[in-house]
Formats: structure tokens, C-alpha cells, sequence
């Protein structure tokens, strides 16, 4: 820890500190007086779940507990904290996952990062899933739930940043991957999945025909979705969808004419 921190050190001012990722198990005061010594910021805990259960069966070494202690001293000692979660894991459910999220923004992250899990070769759950002991999510399962989970961090009252959704692409990902969601543009679906769940809402009470839909300019390609999707789909329940970009309305935003 001390040799890649003293890498730092010859160049920290020129940055406003450093952002690093632990597990919760790591975390004492001793660590974090040293992390303080050396301009660290921000430390994410890859905390995964907050279900006992699903931690011991995925042999994570630590508990929801140790979670908690280390959140609070991050916290105590004056570091923004991170939380990290994975969807999907061995023994875990949606409602566990939603569980997860509800304790997450109890303890008042900065922000999270949301990872469905990927099942890799030569891992403990890549032989669950061959042995048939294991079915990772869809990726249709993974969307549905992470975009749910966007939205339950970043509504006013939780108001949580999702910095990061889905594992960053890599060749090494995709040469030993054995299943799971994995999409290179993960968080773009979970958006636009975000944006078709509004629109069902808004035209839900109106008849089928033609109506317009209004997005931010940012925001078009989403609402559209991956190969049309969303205005499939919308077409599919009878209304025939044209979209005009609207610079008064926020990211993710819909209105319907």
C-alpha cells in the first residue's frame, strides 16, 4: 500500500487528491491516518451485498457489519465514501439487490457503482455454472433491475451519484467471460430503459395513435434506444412515436404531447 501510495507522492499537486477502492474488512484507524497522510479523498468499499447469506455464499470474507463499521469511520475521518454492488450474485435475489441499494443510501455514500455479476472463467461461480447450480441474469433481467436501481439512488430523497454502471470493456473480459449480462454499453440501456419506463407511464391513460415525445438533445439516441427498441415497443401498445429534443428539459427527462 505504502510503495503505490509513495508513486503519488512527486505529483499530488497537481491533483485534488486520491480516489482509491478496498474491501470493508481492510479498513482501521491506523489505515486511514496513513490514507489521510498521503491526500487520499475518496475510498469506495466494494461492499457487493448487504445480505449475510448471499457474502457467505459467495465467500466474500466479510460481513454487512464490517460494511457499516468501515462506512462510518470512512466517514468519521473526513473521506467521501464510495459504495460498490453487484447484481445477480449466487443466492442473491432482486429484493435482496433492492435491500442492498436501501441500506447503501442509508449510510449516505457520495456515490455507487452498480455491477451485474459476469461469471469468468477458472472462478468458483464459473464451476456453480457449469454444474448447473448457478443462472446468472439476462441481460433483459439486468437492465430491468439496474435501471430501477438508477433511479432509486438518484431520486430526491436518496440523491446518491451512480458514477459507473456495468464492468468497463476489455479483451481480457471478453476472452474469459462465461456468462452473464455483460454489453459494452451497459449504462446506455439502463438510461434508455429508464426513459421507455416514462413514456409507458405518460401514454398508459391514451389512446393508441400518434403522439410526441419531448427529450433533452442529450437524450435522443435513448429514447429511441439500441436498434430502435423503445420505439418498437412503444409501437407494439399502439402509439406510433415521433421524438423532438426540448434544451427545458433535464438528462433523462420525458414529456408527452
Amino acid at each position: 500500500m505504502r510503495s503505490l501510495l509513495d508513486a503519488t507522492v512527486p505529483t499530488i499537486d497537481r491533483f485534488k487528491g486520491v480516489r482509491i477502492s478496498t474491501r470493508p474488512d481492510c479498513i482501521d484507524d491506523e489505515v486511514l491516518n496513513l490514507l489521510k497522510a498521503y491526500h487520499v479523498t475518496t475510498i469506495e468499499l466494494g461492499a457487493q451485498s448487504m445480505d449475510d447469506t448471499v457474502l457467505f455464499a459467495n465467500d466474500r470474507g466479510h460481513t454487512a457489519e464490517d460494511v457499516r463499521r468501515a462506512a462510518g469511520l470512512i466517514k468519521a475521518h473526513g473521506f467521501d465514501l464510495g459504495l460498490q454492488m453487484m447484481t445477480g450474485l449466487y443466492q442473491s435475489t432482486p429484493d435482496s439487490d433492492l435491500q442492498t441499494a436501501r441500506e447503501f443510501i442509508a449510510l449516505q455514500p457520495s456515490c455507487v457503482r452498480i455491477y451485474p455479476t459476469i461469471v469468468m472463467k477458472g472462478t468458483r461461480l464459473g464451476a456453480y455454472y457449469e454444474q448447473g447450480l448457478y443462472q446468472p441474469q439476462t441481460l433483459e433481467e439486468a437492465v430491468a433491475l439496474c435501471s430501477r436501481l438508477i433511479r432509486f439512488f438518484e431520486e430526491k430523497d436518496a440523491r446518491v451519484r451512480v458514477i459507473r454502471v456495468g464492468l468497463h470493456d476489455s479483451e481480457s473480459l471478453k476472452e474469459n467471460r462465461l456468462a452473464g449480462p455483460y454489453h459494452p454499453a451497459f449504462k446506455e440501456l439502463c438510461e434508455s430503459r429508464i426513459m421507455l419506463d416514462q413514456a409507458i407511464i405518460l401514454l398508459m391513460n391514451k389512446k393508441p395513435g400518434a403522439y410526441t415525445l419531448r427529450v433533452s438533445p442529450r437524450c435522443r439516441s435513448k429514447m429511441t434506444g439500441n436498434k430502435k427498441s423503445n420505439l418498437l415497443a412503444l409501437k407494439e401498445r399502439g402509439y406510433e412515436i415521433q421524438i423532438k429534443e426540448d434544451d427545458r428539459l433535464s438528462y433523462l427527462e420525458v414529456s408527452a404531447d
